[in-house]
């Protein structure tokens, strides 16, 4: 029985059809190009057909006609076959980068949609090798192949038939070698698409580890990793490097194969060729067409079984390619609406939820409700569930069990557009973009806000105080995850982008956590003075930045265990009042 790894998990023809889909919309341009491989096909026994008569009528029977006009026939022909050349390499070469492109942009908007899970299960290094590597070995299989698969069969079927005019017989000992070849091709075949699968996951786990080292050189240098790096980077690097030579070897033996096959029957038809010949059956310029047109089915049948190598790559690459097209965008039903703004009453019901392969539940029937110009504090020890919370309200996840509800609405039967518009983020993991100051806290804004509203929203931030202090002001690029910034300005840049986008229910996951007192202090007086007609949801671990909330959940291992004010659960003497009695000491 066949080793099942080394099945193709899908069709390949099935594949091979999906693929040339994408090819679809550019047909003229692709048409142009397989009217240029035809022409250059039927060239090619035209080559071996001019020997004939140029041996014959020249030099055998001095013939002045074949004297004159084979030469110009010939400077025609191969002029003909470099236009041709020309047209069919240029019209593939563009059809294959449009290819390109379409799948790279359909990946992309792929990932937009995808839910946050999938990026939970997927390195971000895998996910980036399919759009930057595996998506480029597909140009080959889906036109470069092509190339290969018409023009050369079409040179081979017309050497064939110029051959069989010549001589029949010998030309059929020629086919009997068919069978062999097959067999070797289709057997080497599944191994070479088994192996450029295997390869291209091994270049996802090489960007993976380059990606975290790059993100992560800092954790790097301080705790010594660089040896643990290069172990690490060091066997992946050494198992592409294994992968790409099985790869290699794989379609090393391929070719020499079908040519010492091909070679032996040649090596019986050039003796019973030369036999024919001396018996007078065959004149010499016949017999120089057929071993001239025998010896150029070499060069489109090693094409052809070289081709093998370029088209299981581009397979495999189309497999994790298709695998990202076909995932499951985030669900989004909603058919509700809200009847404008929404008035931002947020309530939980009953909230169950476990994160995937995890042991025990994140949160355990978790209820509270959240009225219009309410500031809610949720509080408790790290793993309490409180960021859990955060991350249930935009559907970034979808509850196990009980409702959520917004303005009355359970959030599950609204559109995904309608429910974040609503809503605004700031959490403790900053993310900001490689550009402008102004473009990261205006992001997600169409049409573009005026520049007022941006300065006006970093001044309530406090953030335009060191913006003006920047090279070029709200004009100054960040650089990667606004790496020229200090971590409280990070933050504040990112609660400037929330208070712009100015919704009814804002959700502060530890927002002010870098900050330091002075523009703590600032801050929480900005956000104090935007409560009225909006529902706060403050998670924080320091528990003097939320005294003076409306109402305070204290939490523990996914369950509300104590509710109230600041005041009201100092006095119940429990895990809250633990938990002030411990900042304060520290």
């Amino acid at each position: 029985m066949p080793d099942p790894a080394l099945t193709p998990r899908l069709d390949s023809r099935t594949l091979y059809l999906r693929l040339l889909t994408h090819v679809r919309p550019y047909w003229r341009v692709f048409l142009l190009g397989i009217v240029a491989m035809v022409v250059m096909a039927l060239t090619e026994p035209a080559v071996p057909a001019l020997l004939k008569p140029l041996l014959d009528g020249s030099f055998v029977k001095k013939d002045p006609f074949y004297i004159r006009w084979t030469p110009v026939a010939l400077v025609a022909l191969f002029a003909v076959r470099g236009a041709a050349t020309y047209a069919s390499t240029m019209a593939m070469a563009w059809v294959g980068s449009k290819v390109v492109l379409d799948l790279r942009t359909r990946m992309f908007d792929r990932l937009l949609t995808l839910p946050v899970g999938y990026y939970d299960d997927h390195p971000a290094g895998n996910i980036i090798s399919k759009l930057t590597f595996n998506v480029t070995q597909v140009t080959s299989a889906a036109t470069q192949v092509l190339t290969v698969l018409v023009r050369d069969t079409l040179s081979i079927i017309g050497l064939l038939a110029w051959m069989l005019w010549l001589d029949w017989r010998l030309t059929l000992l020629i086919l009997l070698t068919a069978p062999a070849i097959v067999t070797v091709v289709k057997t080497l075949s599944i191994r070479m698409r088994h192996l450029n699968r295997q390869l291209q996951e091994s270049y996802g786990d090489m960007t993976h580890v380059i990606e975290e080292a790059i993100r992560g050189n800092k954790v790097v240098k301080i705790f010594g990793g660089q040896a643990y790096e290069r172990r690490r980077f060091g066997d992946i690097a050494n198992g592409v490097r294994r992968y790409q030579l099985k790869v290699q070897s794989t379609a090393a033996i391929n070719v020499p194969l079908v040519q010492t096959i091909a070679a032996a029957s040649m090596g019986i038809i050039i003796y019973l060729a030369a036999s024919d010949t001396s018996n007078g059956n065959m004149t010499v310029g016949a017999f120089m067409s057929f071993f001239a047109a025998m010896g150029l089915l070499f060069s489109p049948l090693k094409r052809l079984t070289g081709v093998n190598e370029h088209l299981q790559r581009g397979l495999a690459a189309a497999e994790t390619i298709f695998d990202l097209i076909d995932e499951s965008p985030e669900r989004d039903a909603g058919a509700r609406h809200l009847p404008g703004r929404a008035r931002g009453e947020v309530r939980f019901e009953s909230v169950h939820f476990r994160y995937p392969a995890a042991k025990r539940e994140a949160l355990r029937g978790i209820g509270f409700e959240v009225q219009p110009g309410e500031t809610l504090a949720l509080v408790g020890p790290s793993g309490s569930g409180k960021t859990t919370v955060a991350n249930l309200l935009p559907r970034f996840y979808a509850p196990d069990a009980g409702r959520i509800l917004l303005d009355g609405i359970d959030i599950q039967e609204l559109p995904l557009a309608e429910l974040r518009g609503n809503l605004s983020l700031v959490s403790q993991e900053i993310v900001l973009f490689n550009d402008t100051v102004a473009a990261n806290i205006a992001y997600g804004i169409e049409p573009a806000p005026p520049r007022e509203a941006i300065v006006r929203a970093a001044e309530t931030a406090h953030a335009m105080a060191f913006i003006r202090e920047l090279p070029e002001g709200l004009e100054t690029l960040l650089g990667d995850n606004g790496v020229r910034l200090s971590g409280g300005q990070r933050q504040r840049i990112a609660i400037a982008r929330a208070l712009l986008k100015d919704p009814p229910v804002l959700i502060l996951d530890e927002a002010t956590a870098a900050l330091d007192t002075q523009s703590e202090k600032h801050v929480q007086a900005a956000l104090e003075s935007l409560r009225a007609g909006r529902s706060t949801l403050v998670i924080a671990h320091r528990l003097s930045t939320v005294e003076n909330a409306d109402r305070i959940l204290v939490m523990k291992e996914g369950c509300i265990v104590e509710r109230g004010r600041h005041a009201e659960l100092l006095a119940l003497r429990g895990l809250y009042h633990q938990l002030y009695t411990s900042e304060l000491e520290t």
